[in-house]
């Protein structure tokens, strides 16, 4: 289109990018899809939720009807958050990046280099009085149907991304031997490009996928579109960092399995990523932790900060990978609140951790408030408390704890009888045990979920 404040979008697009707009399409559909006129209504529908979208003065736009069914979004910028696809590959490839290409090159060759935006600004260059200048009269050259011009002592090629000019490479020099690297120039950039751009939908399709955002339809056919196989031994990891934002984790996570293409790996947050790690038939559980301590051990070495990891269950299909993802956001939050202790929590090895984080709160008061008899967990001292763990570690061996806390034996048994006398739980006894541990964590948990509300 002339006017560049308008942005086209066909309408079998939109469902996929306003997840929260597609639950109301789902139940619509069900109750229409035998109707004639769905096609129509469905077009409506989508018309005017989006033209609610983008009427108010936040996102600052307006939609329009074409007669070719398509949705005319004025102000490509607010456009730009639903429709990231349509932008173009270019915002995925950083100006970091084409430089380094170029510069790489440079050495090789020992011809000065630029990459140029479809607008005529220089984004990329060997020549330093080059950046960031505009070249005229670039227009012309990208809208002919030619491949390469001479200009000035410069020889210019296109880059093309879907059969249309994306970037345009400058090459310096007049000679053969600058057209023919300004050809493999073009051609790098482009490969970069295609690379870029199948990295970029993989990653937004494992995404939709974790998020449940995709029918299951969908799921198999853009699997299918993307080369991801179906029938696969797959497993989640959420991997929790407080490394400062600045530093791009996703690679350093993604150079860990540099030959394993079918691993794919995408950020939640500036402190989270999720790993979808493809399995071997005769992988084990135990294979699965050694790579958790891989990844832990490669980012405390060349980050210096902790690293929480938490891991879901094996499954075995493409549709199950996000109640995978949602296991391990179980476990995570689940580690935090029972095994602080650990850095690699497995939502298999929860346990009684896992009942107790489902309880409603309610519930929980009620069950401390009959075991400890009004009591609550700070009536009790660190030192009591600090016994009891380690009673607990050893399996209710009154020996091995009295040794390992370095006290004498009555001392032991004095402090579990006083423990006694405020609950009424003899701890040597197992049912007792198990009564009283249920009411440390659930304590915990109880602790926990007070923090989260403040």
């Amino acid at each position: 289109m002339k006017n560049q404040l308008f942005s086209s979008y066909r309408l079998p697009f939109l469902p996929e990018k306003l997840r929260c707009f597609r639950i109301i399409q789902k139940k619509i559909q069900k109750k229409i899809k035998k109707c004639h006129f769905f096609i129509d209504f469905y077009f409506v529908f989508w018309y005017y939720l989006i033209k609610w979208f983008f009427s108010g003065e936040k996102n600052g736009g307006a939609v329009f009807l074409t007669t070719e069914k398509e949705l005319l979004v004025f102000n490509k910028k607010a456009a730009a958050v639903l429709y990231n696809n349509d932008i173009g590959v270019k915002n995925m490839i950083s100006n970091q990046i084409l430089q380094s290409t170029i510069e790489g090159l440079k050495n090789i060759t020992r011809k000065d280099l630029s990459v140029i935006e479809k607008e005529g600004k220089v984004i990329a260059t060997t020549e330093e009085a080059m950046l960031a200048k505009q070249i005229d009269d670039l227009e012309s050259f990208v809208n002919s149907p030619a491949e390469s011009q001479l200009v000035q002592g410069y020889q210019y090629f296109k880059v093309y991304d879907n059969n249309a000019p994306e970037y345009v490479v400058q090459v310096k020099g007049e000679d053969e031997e600058g057209y023919r690297i300004g050809k493999i120039t073009a051609f790098q950039i482009q490969s970069l490009l295609v690379a870029y751009k199948e990295r970029y939908d993989k990653d937004n399709f494992i995404k939709n996928l974790l998020l449940d955002n995709l029918l299951l339809v969908d799921i198999y056919s853009r699997a299918k579109k993307l080369h991801i196989e179906n029938n696969v031994k797959r497993i989640v990891y959420l991997i929790e960092t407080s490394i400062d934002k600045d530093m791009n984790i996703v690679e350093i996570v993604r150079n860990i399995f540099p030959s394993k293409t079918r691993d794919f790996v995408t950020a939640v947050d500036e402190h989270c990523i999720i790993l979808v790690k493809e399995l071997r038939e005769k992988e084990t559980m135990e294979d699965v932790e050694k790579i958790a301590k891989q990844i832990a051990e490669t980012l405390n070495n060349e980050t210096s900060s902790k690293t929480f990891i938490a891991i879901g269950t094996a499954v075995n299909d493409l549709k199950d990978v996000s109640r995978s993802f949602k296991e391990a956001k179980m476990a995570l939050e689940v580690g935090r609140i029972f095994y602080s202790d650990k850095h690699i929590v497995n939502y298999e090895q929860l346990g009684i951790g896992r009942l107790i984080y489902q309880l409603p709160l309610p519930l929980c008061k009620m069950y401390i408030k009959e075991v400890l008899h009004g009591l609550t967990i700070d009536d009790f001292d660190e030192e009591t408390l600090a016994t009891v763990s380690k009673f607990f570690e050893n399996n209710l061996n009154v020996s091995e704890t009295s040794r390992q806390l370095y006290i004498h034996r009555n001392t032991l048994v004095y402090r579990l009888d006083k423990l006694q006398k405020m609950t009424g739980l003899d701890l040597r006894n197992f049912d007792d045990a198990i009564i009283f541990k249920i009411t440390l964590m659930v304590s915990s948990y109880m602790l926990y979920m007070e923090k989260m509300a403040y």
